[in-house]
């Protein structure tokens, strides 16, 4: 793993984003994984105001989780950042994005669409993640065993407290997600985090020691993984 200091948040958002248009540019079929939350907002803000650096119109994304029990247009789902701070900017086409439903009454019919599509079409070849604060990758929380394809996870306290669905007032228990497997086959992957909440995870992240209690250490096993830190939340 690559680790890069940044000075500010506005300087991993910068550096984060020139990564994304080289490999669009390199590579404009690519299949892009995208995470949700705080963490590669700033990046996608950046990568919006440079699109016109880019082709767009041959890049495919798919999603990298959901809350199970919120819809499309639930403010707090993942579906909802999603449109609101990619997709639609970007003018991405619906056939190149491949999603899975929160209100599903079938969630493993969801899991296979997706599961269908990676041996298909797969693997990833970019993806961008965030670091829970307890080292969850996508909501693969800490545990003895970890599931390698999408599935449905149980949601640790830490991520019931996620700014996205505290105010959602839907009752929350499950995350929809891919897997580690699903994760560490993408052909590169980035990472970016920042903040004083993550100061604590990520100090554990870079003892470089691999256990399921700590998902995001996976990625060290990974070949080409690029964390962009900052310490500071602005």
């Amino acid at each position: 793993m690559k680790i890069i200091h940044c000075k500010s948040v506005a300087e991993l958002n910068e550096l984060a984003s020139e990564l994304l248009v080289y490999q669009f540019r390199e590579y404009p079929n690519s299949l892009v994984c995208a995470a949700t939350g705080n963490s590669p907002t700033g990046i996608y803000s950046e990568l919006v105001r440079k699109q016109y650096a880019i082709v767009v119109e041959n890049l495919r994304f798919i999603k990298l989780d959901e809350w199970y029990g919120l819809g499309a247009d639930d403010a707090g789902s993942c579906e909802y950042y999603l449109r609101k701070n990619l997709l639609e900017p970007l003018e991405v086409a619906p056939d190149r994005y491949v999603t899975f439903d929160g209100l599903t009454d079938n969630p493993e019919k969801e899991f296979l669409h997706v599961r269908q599509y990676l041996d298909n079409n797969g693997p990833i070849d970019l993806a961008i993640l965030g670091l829970g604060t307890n080292g969850h990758i996508a909501f693969n929380e800490p545990a003895a065993q970890l599931q390698p394809q999408p599935h449905l996870a149980e949601l640790s306290e830490t991520s019931l407290s996620h700014s996205m669905i505290t105010g959602s007032g839907s009752r929350i228990r499950y995350g929809m997600t891919l897997g580690l497997a699903d994760i560490l086959q993408s052909r590169k992957i980035i990472l970016p985090v920042f903040g004083q909440s993550k100061r604590e995870i990520m100090g554990r992240l870079l003892e470089g020691k691999v256990s399921t209690n700590l998902p995001a250490s996976l990625l060290w096993l990974h070949p080409d993984v690029t964390c962009y830190y900052c310490e500071n939340d602005s």
